[in-house]
């Protein structure tokens, strides 16, 4: 490894400009003007909500403009080197060499018929800077100080083999390989659980540290960025709105939009919200649970070979919120599955408004399929991209009430402005809307059934925090208006504390710990809730370097 000076400036960019261009070669401004610099060894985080420019500034230091947009002014030097100038033939031989990219999904980024080593070690074996052999040994290396598992023998494996964390890790040290000068990190824990999404983070610093290698970090929640950055450029419709070590940034914001990333980052709520008094009903009696999942086991494979749920039970009441919370492979998402219908269970009853319902979702009849609703996590799978949004939120209406042509149009008006979108958004299709409004479609397509229960299943992981704050103000209004009842499935805590009434702890399939939201978050906490609550980032620079080494092994 080059030895850096610590003074040595490893990137300057300076008036920056990114344009769409149509067939007409006309520009429509992405991002206008942006200057700032990075020192070795020091990270520049690049802040804002969806759209705002992040990505569009850390490709164009790779010397890459998408498809359909150019780099039509500024300069972006590397050492004394202009990338914007060089042929593409100079660009991609620094590429991967001297500027090395982490995209937000590893899973998207890997090769899945190939060996994990394989591709970890291409780059440094194809441009001759390290023999096969040579590159083995430095990769083991690699995933020792990433702390991957098994480090002699986890190359071995493919893909499919490791979990997201572990794949986001190997996706480091493939980008580690050629010791870059500058290393590009687009949101990589973004798409993680909290506790995996520490423990990367932790390896990032760690690696940055050692290697003594700039960085520009990606993301739209400054309470990550306060655990890794030195500087943040805080961006808005790709304009730069405030720049400064990130001390002053959280400690002393001065742009209205910053202090919005700042309200809206996911940290722990100040005070626990108030409980809701409880339900009752018409006679004054305390209201029966909606939902009643009782002692329920399912799997995968013939006969539930591959359990995902151990005697789970819950209730969930009308008009109320409960909080399913656990990290990747607790079984959330194949709870609401079984809730659902869309997977059977090996033992156990799912019961809703008193009455049995069958575990096949084919053999319920369609008042049961009326009345239990999924909103998934990927809006952008979720939706047809070939159907406007007239048809998608028209579906439902003409499968459930037989509604005619012109009731349809009207109720998807409706539909739009209860989601506190525009009526000419129905004309639209789904890849003419960003990621927040089509959150919002996906939640008006589950309203249109007029359910009694809505199961949001991550919904709004993969938001920016500012659109992600309200998608659950949204959500919030949409109950106390029509009395709809949720099962919030999450993998942060802070979200299920905001959002819950009641929550229910899961780890490796099992409820461990389930009441009110006070009562769970009520000290003593089973150690897996503390786990969780200890992965919750502060708004504080030195939140992750005092964390224990002890808090995220493996329990």
């Amino acid at each position: 490894m080059t030895e850096r000076d610590a003074n040595e400036t490893v990137l300057q960019v300076n008036g920056l400009c990114v344009s769409a261009q149509n067939r007409k070669r006309q520009l429509t401004p992405i991002v206008t003007d942006i200057n700032f610099s990075i020192a070795a060894g020091k990270v520049t985080a690049l802040i804002g909500e969806s759209g705002s420019g992040k990505t569009t500034i850390s490709l164009a230091c790779l010397g890459f403009a998408r498809a359909g947009c150019v780099i039509n002014a500024g300069e972006v030097k590397l050492g004394s080197v202009d990338v914007l100038t060089l042929s593409n033939a100079q660009r991609r031989a620094i590429r991967g060499k001297d500027i090395a990219y982490i995209a937000q999904s590893a899973a998207a980024a890997f090769n899945s018929a190939l060996t994990l080593n394989r591709q970890v070690t291409e780059t440094a074996v194809i441009n001759g800077i390290l023999t096969q052999t040579q590159a083995n040994e430095k990769a083991i290396s690699l995933y020792r100080e990433l702390d991957l598992p098994e480090p002699e023998t986890i190359g071995d494996r493919y893909p499919h083999q490791v979990s997201g964390g572990q794949l986001q890790r190997l996706m480091a040290a493939l980008a580690m390989m050629c010791d870059p000068r500058l290393l590009i990190l687009d949101e990589p824990t973004t798409a993680l659980d909290v506790t995996t999404q520490i423990e990367v983070l932790l390896s990032f610093k760690k690696l940055i540290r050692n290697k003594n290698t700039s960085a520009i970090y990606v993301s739209h929640d400054l309470a990550v960025v306060a655990q890794i950055a030195d500087e943040v450029l805080v961006l808005k419709e790709g304009r730069e709105v405030e720049f400064g070590s990130i001390d002053n940034i959280i400690s002393n914001p001065q742009h209205e939009y910053t202090k919005e990333l700042i309200n809206a980052a996911h940290v722990m709520p100040e005070q626990l919200p108030e409980s809701r008094s409880p339900l009752v009903d018409g006679d004054g009696l305390d209201a029966l649970p909606l939902l009643i999942v009782k002692t329920v086991t399912a799997g995968y494979g013939r006969s539930h070979k591959y359990l995902a749920l151990h005697d789970v039970s819950l209730e969930a009441y009308a008009s109320r919120t409960i909080g399913v919370i656990g990290e990747s492979g607790s079984g959330k998402t194949t709870l609401g599955r079984v809730i659902s219908g869309l997977m059977q269970v090996k033992t156990g009853s799912v019961a809703l408004s008193g009455q049995p319902l069958d575990d096949a979702i084919n053999l319920r009849d369609r008042e049961q399929l009326r009345s239990i609703q999924f909103a998934f996590q990927m809006a952008d799978v979720a939706l047809n991209p070939r159907h406007r949004i007239a048809k998608i939120l028209g579906r439902p209406l003409a499968f459930y009430f037989d509604l005619p042509q012109q009731a349809i149009d009207k109720r998807v008006a409706e539909l739009l402005d209860l989601v506190e979108l525009p009526a000419e958004y129905a004309q639209r299709l789904p890849r003419e809307l960003s990621g927040g409004e089509k959150q919002r479609v996906n939640l008006a397509r589950a309203l249109a059934a007029e359910p009694k229960l809505i199961i949001c299943d991550e919904i709004t992981s993969a938001l920016d925090t500012v659109v992600a704050k309200s998608i659950l103000a949204l959500l919030r209004d949409l109950q106390n208006r029509l009395g709809v009842s949720y099962l919030f499935i999450s993998h942060d805590i802070s979200t299920i504390i905001k959002m819950a009434d009641t929550i229910a702890v899961m780890r490796k399939g099992r409820v461990v710990e389930y009441g009110t939201t006070p009562e769970v978050m009520t000290p003593p906490h089973h150690e897996y809730t503390q786990l969780l609550l200890n992965s919750v980032p502060a708004m504080r620079t030195d939140w992750l370097d005092n964390l224990q080494d002890n808090t995220f092994s493996n329990q």
